[in-house]
């Protein structure tokens, strides 16, 4: 299972003293942690929400190396975007600009989708073929700039 494979991770970061890498995989599995006991019944994440998670964080660090680098913070934002390289390592390769255009050319023609009144059925059934290997806002954009 993923989430095991993130606890290996952490004791053999943990042997080979990666303090980095040490904290990086506990903050993940501790929001893995915290998703699992969310709602009103406590359950185990199977492996695509778990990716889900440790997505979710990367994308956090990103956005937080953005905001230290604009704000003048030069070393927070080196620790920010070293954390998300660790967690980059967990998610499947992304697509890149070119990949997401050619994808989204190929789901708009395959459901005739041409509109921007389109735009909600656009993005469900191109979410569904990118399956977490672009970010929502590259999506978003890419879907947008096609049917506009």
């Amino acid at each position: 299972m993923f989430v095991e494979k993130l606890r290996e991770d952490l004791t053999t970061a943990m042997r080979a003293g990666d303090q980095l890498r040490v904290g990086t995989l506990r903050m993940v599995l501790t929001a893995v942690r915290e998703a699992e006991v969310a709602g009103k019944q406590q359950r185990t994440l199977s492996d695509a929400e778990a990716q889900k998670v440790v997505a979710k964080e990367a994308k956090k660090r990103r956005e937080s190396a953005q905001v230290y680098t604009d704000a003048g913070r030069p070393e927070l934002a080196e620790r920010e975007t070293a954390e998300a390289a660790v967690l980059e390592e967990y998610l499947p390769q992304q697509l890149s600009p070119a990949e997401l255009q050619a994808l989204v050319d190929e789901v708009l023609a395959t459901e005739g989708l041409t509109g921007m009144q389109q735009m909600g059925a656009a993005m469900k059934a191109v979410n569904a073929k990118v399956a977490g290997r672009a970010d929502g806002g590259a999506v978003a954009a890419a879907v947008r700039s096609r049917l506009a």
